[in-house]
């Protein structure tokens, strides 16, 4: 059987030399964006062998004509087999007027200079251009010392006040993370306009109003809160009329809190949202020393749609401006109906590492869970995790614009969100995809608030030392009997 290579017509020379242009360390995404690798450029037409009875058949056709045909550009418009079967039996007549409408067709799609905007036009003369981003200053509001603020309204708790992420008292402002030594800043980015797939906008609303963040973790026993100091960094702006001045800012505000030493948890929001937010740790990190874990039913490494940024793109815009680099990027829960076989080449050829469900139903999620675990500990300082909701199964997860059958039960999440965390040196994580009005039910803001407290338990039990895999003796057993070995002193 011929190998991936050999299907696809990928060669790691070719990954070799794509490899050379993910540098660059703009803080900005280029506009316009850096070209892309000829390799990168998915359905980039290939030149066509013609058959020799079709070759015979053209001999009378005007060559440029033909040569539209060799060059591979009618292959986005009809399958090549089907194309020659169409020259072999139409009349020459008919043939003419066949090739001359994918030759208009052709026309139409392709981009044309002075015909097609490059970009979508901004009006600068508004007085309120910037207004969307511009923050307030301190001096318009009371003077207050710096630090986190408890917006509860009772003593016993902080029911009764603002629903905050987690129950978490409020920071607004660098000054305030760093003298309230801020280890986790959670915040939320309102945007959905990278998807256009309904209501992910309210995703951050909707886990401040549903519990399961804050508490107890009994598989360790540890009360994140009681551990860490835990804020609610608001909302970022988002301009709701452009994905790309708001990814923008999300990574400036991204970069903000970690910065000052604090872990940024991101609740989005659509999936878009992992380009800036990865971009903005490696710009505090550095490149390549930033690792991805990349939860989602989807690949997310588009490479040829027409906007630049999407949620399907966020894998390929991170590694194609060299933020991360590709053996350092592992995906897991992949089952949608893409990649395709040429795509799994590209993936394969760039050295990243992927976990489709066809590997966890060979081989038991228990195997591929401890294989995902230490490829994520390997080559890395810092680590960030992707988590797409929709990378479970949509029996756990309704309220998700793009929900896909098959995927990973709570009861697999947990335990690896929060080995992720504790087992590793996080540079951040986000939460995106969860789209509450589709859920009458509210499990999806519910379970995306307990994946939440397993993050945040992960990266307690680290500061506190415990060894990875911990689970903490009294939840493990009762206790009372032999059941599971000698019963242990203590």
């Amino acid at each position: 059987m011929p190998s991936i290579n050999a299907i696809t017509g990928w060669s790691m020379a070719a990954a070799a030399a794509a490899t050379s242009v993910l540098a660059g360390d703009a803080f900005e995404t280029p506009n316009p964006p850096p070209p892309i690798p000829q390799e990168d450029i998915m359905g980039k037409p290939k030149p066509v062998t013609l058959p020799d009875d079709v070759a015979a058949k053209l001999s009378g056709i005007a060559p440029e004509k033909v040569a539209l045909i060799k060059q591979g550009q009618t292959g986005r418009y009809v399958e090549k087999d089907v194309l020659f079967d169409r020259i072999r039996t139409l009349p020459a007549a008919e043939l003419v007027t066949y090739i001359d409408a994918i030759a208009a067709l052709h026309e139409q799609v392709e981009y044309k200079e002075g015909r097609d905007a490059k970009t979508i036009p901004l009006d600068t003369r508004s007085a309120w251009f910037n207004a969307w981003k511009a923050k307030r200053p301190l001096v318009m509001d009371p003077k207050r010392d710096a630090g986190p603020m408890d917006l509860g309204r009772y003593i016993g708790g902080r029911r009764g006040g603002f629903a905050t992420f987690a129950g978490a008292p409020v920071a607004m402002t660098p000054e305030d993370l760093r003298a309230g030594k801020v280890d986790v800043a959670i915040v939320g980015a309102p945007l959905d306009m990278g998807s256009g797939w309904r209501n992910a906008i309210d995703g951050p609303r909707a886990l401040r109003m549903t519990g399961g963040a804050g508490g107890n973790d009994m598989y360790s026993m540890i009360n994140p809160g009681s551990v860490l100091e835990i804020v609610d960094y608001g909302d970022i702006a988002i301009d709701q009329n452009s994905t790309e001045r708001s990814v923008a800012h999300v990574r400036e505000m991204v970069r903000e809190i970690a910065q000052t030493g604090a872990i940024p948890i991101v609740i989005g929001g659509d999936h878009s949202l992992e380009y800036p937010n990865v971009a903005a740790a490696a710009d505090v990190h550095g490149k390549g020393n930033v690792g991805v874990v990349h939860f989602d039913s989807h690949y997310d490494v588009g490479r040829n749609g027409v906007h630049w940024i999407t949620h399907g793109s966020p894998v390929y815009r991170v590694l194609h401006e060299g933020h991360v680099r590709p053996q350092d990027y592992v995906q897991v829960g992949l089952r949608a109906r893409g990649p395709d076989l040429e795509t799994f080449g590209w993936m394969r050829n760039k050295g990243m590492k992927y976990h489709t469900m066809v590997e966890v139903e060979k081989w038991g999620w228990e195997k591929v869970m401890e294989r995902a675990l230490k490829e994520a500990r390997t080559n890395t300082k810092k680590l960030w995790i992707s988590f797409d909701v929709d990378v479970l199964d949509p029996a756990f997860m309704p309220g998700t614009g793009t929900p896909v059958p098959g995927g990973l039960t709570m009861r697999e999440a947990q335990p690896i969100m929060r080995r992720l965390c504790a087992e590793n040196d996080i540079a951040g994580i986000d939460i995106v995809e969860v789209a509450p009005y589709l859920d009458t039910s509210y499990k999806t803001a519910l379970n995306s608030n307990y994946l939440l407290n397993a993050c945040l338990a992960g990266i307690a039990m680290r500061k506190k030392g415990l060894p990875p895999g911990y689970f903490n003796p009294v939840s493990v057993e009762h206790g009372q009997d032999e059941y599971y070995g000698p019963k242990k002193k203590g």
